[in-house]
């Protein structure tokens, strides 16, 4: 990574029709997980994820092809999902061939932390240096509710681990009423003690037998009323937005100071800066989170499409990119499966 890519890049290529210039493309690598969150893979009777099989996957080997010619129209940051992509054979072999490609100036990688502790030194080895790790509560018993699991000190674990190491680590927060919000204070203390940055997502409506609804879900300007109870909050300066997240600081009456993000896809979209382009795990070019129309690259691929070809998709997704979601308005759920298009 960091490496200089000699191949002139026309600037207009990754151009959208609302002046966006995209430059992050994420990954889904696998629609599996270890885990059964709630709100991403729900798995009663009823509502039973249909998981692709592995001839269903993108291979290794064109999903480089793809990362690659992005790179050469200019795309310089990466991101790898899921599911939990760390649970895909093979998948540190892969992290060290993207970590070669010249022009790629950033690898990040998003992880339930259930086998971070046994695989982030071979990540950090890789060149990666940052994670987000999705982790809705501190509590034992109400993390096995919200993932079906009893990976609590596994993943807690492979947070301290990470940290050790030296990784940027953010834990990413989904936001829900009723589920985790008397935790909302913990968390935002946690910011203080440890050299984590906590990122509130709000709850989102994605997916057909999405578990959302409106007694579930806080906006941002609540959550920010609670953790004012604990610090005071300021904009972080220089740094409006990181990502998605619009970053503070919080200062606590005993001097504890941390990092808190906020990300609003609902009460305060981000959607005027989205820089961003997604390939499901299914192989389909996806150019917003919360709205399903979608480019099969997989079938382009598997039929002998040539550079160029692939190129004009990639391109044209961008120039299809919709200027934003209508989700405040309508309410309307996105119906595409997140644990295929990847958080």
């Amino acid at each position: 990574m960091n490496k200089q890519e000699n191949t002139v890049k026309d600037p207009g290529e990754l151009v959208d029709m609302f002046s966006r210039t995209i430059s992050y493309l994420r990954l889904s690598l696998t629609d599996r997980c270890n885990l059964r969150c709630v709100y991403c893979m729900p798995e009663d009777g009823e509502h039973k994820l249909h998981l692709l099989q592995y001839e269903d996957l993108l291979s290794f080997e064109e999903l480089l092809r793809i990362v690659k010619l992005a790179v050469k129209m200019g795309m310089n940051k990466l991101r790898l999902t899921g599911g939990e992509p760390l649970v895909r054979r093979g998948v540190m072999d892969f992290i060290g061939s993207l970590a070669d490609i010249d022009g790629l100036d950033e690898i990040r990688v998003t992880t339930n932390g259930v086998l971070l502790h046994e695989k982030a030194a071979g990540l950090y080895d890789a060149g990666i240096r940052k994670l987000n790790i999705s982790l809705d509560t501190m509590k034992a018993e109400r993390f096995r509710h919200i993932t079906g699991s009893d990976m609590f000190e596994q993943v807690w674990q492979g947070i301290e681990t990470a940290a050790s190491l030296g990784f940027d680590v953010k834990l990413n927060v989904v936001a829900m009423q009723g589920v985790n919000d008397d935790e909302f204070v913990d968390f935002a203390r946690l910011a203080g003690e440890k050299p984590y940055q906590v990122r509130f997502i709000e709850f989102m409506p994605v997916g057909n037998h999405s578990t959302w609804n409106r007694a579930s879900y806080i906006s941002s300007s609540d959550l920010k009323k609670q953790i004012g109870k604990f610090g005071k909050l300021e904009q972080f300066p220089g740094c409006r937005m990181d990502g998605p997240a619009r970053v503070y600081t919080i200062t606590a009456e005993n001097g504890l100071k941390g990092k808190i993000g906020f990300i609003s896809p609902i009460s305060h979209h981000f959607c005027d800066t989205c820089n961003r382009l997604r390939l499901t795990s299914a192989g389909r070019l996806r150019a917003c989170l919360l709205h399903d129309r979608e480019a099969d690259l997989k079938t382009l691929l598997r039929s002998g499409a040539t550079d160029d070809e692939i190129r004009c998709l990639i391109k044209q997704t961008i120039l299809d990119k919709p200027k934003g979601h209508t989700l405040a308005e309508d309410r309307l759920n996105c119906s595409g499966q997140m644990s295929r298009i990847g958080g």
